[in-house]
């Protein structure tokens, strides 16, 4: 990857959905090696507190108060990147709001939002990160997935449909770089469960308190294997053993998956604690506090995780396959000879 472009003599990030969760954590992993980190939001508090973490890490910070969902603003806030660092290295799409809801209980406007910024702020990201990276031949775009862009679970349908929507974007886009000869590369980062605050501020109409499905890990241990794939840009990057069962179960067993999610994925995504009633939620408005990156679920989170080049874990399984079938024609073929020998 092509570094120190800039004018200050640092590589320069731009992360959106910074201030809270995966994309506060990120912005911190880059500040740690020193880089110029330029972040978007909506949260004025959570803003401040992202760019007060990035300068004592020592990087430069940069804010802009954006909504991802208005891409004009996204625009903007890339040229003000370029303008006050010298260039963009790498882009960083975060930002995302879900619903948790039957889809019966979804309204229209709600998908409508969900979408406008859980997969069109990516689209529109990257194409902001696209116009200054296309002239000059270098870059790296990362699109923070889920495991859920493969296989999608109940009560999270705008979700699901929205990071499966980023993926099918990348796929078109990549083969257009490939056609056109381009070296800005592009990289989608699947997550697991991670232990950050959406889970008290997003939308929901469920009887009981938020969770995400065990085994949850910290943001910053997803934060350092994106920072790793913004250097080595694999076409994606599946990370944690939840991730890895449930994109490969849903290519194998989808439908024992849908009886499966339909007997046990409520109650999966929820406490045994009863909703808050009246808590303030972030769909259209964010809900302007500092949480930080961490959510409530300290106490249960991993700080480590490990990661895989799909290309390998397939690869993996292929050798395992492989190595199975040999066995059991060798074992047929000796108990064959032994037949025959009696």
């Amino acid at each position: 990857m092509t570094q120190k472009s800039t004018d200050n003599g640092r590589p320069t990030v731009v992360v959106t959905g910074a201030s809270a969760g995966v994309g506060r954590a990120i912005a911190h992993e880059f500040a740690r090696h020193r880089w110029n980190v330029s972040v978007l939001a909506r949260g004025e508090a959570g803003l401040k507190g992202t760019v007060r973490d990035i300068e004592r890490a020592g990087g430069r910070a940069q804010a802009h108060q954006v909504d991802v969902a208005d891409a004009d603003a996204v625009m903007r806030a890339a040229d003000e990147t370029v303008k006050e660092f010298g260039g963009i290295d790498v882009w960083i799409n975060v930002a995302m709001v879900t619903i948790y809801a039957p889809v019966q209980q979804t309204s229209p406007d709600e998908y409508k939002r969900a979408t406008e910024v859980t997969y069109l702020g990516q689209v529109h990201g990257t194409l902001a990160a696209l116009k200054h990276m296309q002239s000059r031949d270098a870059g790296t775009i990362v699109c923070i997935g889920s495991a859920l862009a493969y296989r999608s679970i109940p009560l999270q349908s705008s979700y699901c449909a929205a990071k499966a929507a980023v993926r099918g974007f990348l796929d078109s886009l990549r083969s257009e770089l490939l056609h056109d000869g381009s070296r800005v590369r592009l990289t989608m980062v699947q997550l697991p469960a991670v232990n950050t605050p959406q889970f008290d501020w997003a939308r929901t109409r469920m009887p009981r308190r938020l969770e995400p499905v065990p085994p949850i890990y910290q943001p910053e241990a997803i934060a350092r294997h994106v920072y790793s794939a913004a250097h080595t840009a694999p076409r994606e990057l599946w990370i944690g053993f939840p991730t890895w069962k449930a994109i490969i179960g849903n290519m194998i067993i989808p439908g024992w998956i849908d009886g499966y999610l339909a007997r046990h994925g409520y109650r999966g995504e929820m406490t045994s604690q009863a909703a808050l009633e009246g808590r303030p939620d972030n769909l259209y408005d964010p809900v302007d506090t500092d949480p930080g990156a961490h959510g409530r679920f300290d106490d249960r989170s991993l700080t480590t995780v490990p990661a895989a080049d799909p290309r390998w874990l397939k690869l993996g399984i292929a050798t395992a396959l492989g190595v199975a079938f040999l066995g059991a024609l060798s074992i047929a073929r000796t108990s064959e000879t032994h037949r025959r020998l009696r």
